[in-house]
């Protein structure tokens, strides 16, 4: 497989992995009684929810000590309640962020390789649609939130590979791409 055969392999990936999130955070939404948000970033024509959530260092420690998720079994009905609304805001960011990831790869990234060849690390994408095809056969619950919690962490991973391969580039060539692909890992650490 070319290399920018990878690349559309990988967009490709993503966008499985976005359709699968979307429907997620839908049934969420649905399940507690919430409107959508009006706010869409999307990629090219697939319209989908995002939301801005509080600054915190990533999912799993924004919640609990639960090695990476929202708490099982909170003990009170505020502590529940509080755990959804944190579950929901990494989803609503993870949503948010694989669309101006997917937005960046075919608007900056796509028509660059097709000049300069850069690495293209497939394997992730691969395994973050994994992830979010997992996600969504499981409950809520602390399975579902550790499933998030690893897809959080895997899109980051994306997002830095993808920068790292633009800074093996020209600086004339890199500096777009690079900004933007900082500006999209900004967005997501900003929980």
């Amino acid at each position: 497989m070319s290399s920018a055969t990878h690349l559309q392999a990988s967009i490709g990936h993503q966008i499985m992995a976005l359709q699968t999130l979307r429907v997620l955070l839908q049934q969420r939404d649905r399940n507690e009684g919430q409107p959508s948000p009006q706010h869409v970033s999307a990629a090219p024509g697939q319209p989908g929810p995002g939301e801005d959530g509080e600054k915190a260092e990533g999912p799993a420690e924004a919640k609990t000590g639960d090695e990476g998720g929202a708490a099982s079994e909170p003990r009170g009905h505020g502590q529940c309640e509080l755990a959804r609304v944190a579950v929901r805001t990494v989803l609503a960011r993870v949503v948010e962020t694989t669309s101006q990831l997917i937005q960046v790869e075919q608007t900056i990234l796509n028509p660059l390789h097709q000049e300069v060849d850069f690495p293209v690390y497939l394997k992730d994408s691969i395994e973050f649609r994994n992830i979010c095809s997992h996600m969504a056969q499981q409950p809520e619950g602390p399975y579902f939130d550790r499933d998030l919690n690893t897809a959080y962490k895997c899109l980051k991973t994306i997002i830095k590979k993808l920068i790292r391969s633009m800074l093996s580039l020209p600086a004339d060539i890199r500096d777009l791409a690079c900004v933007a692909l900082r500006q999209v890992l900004q967005n997501l650490l900003d929980l």
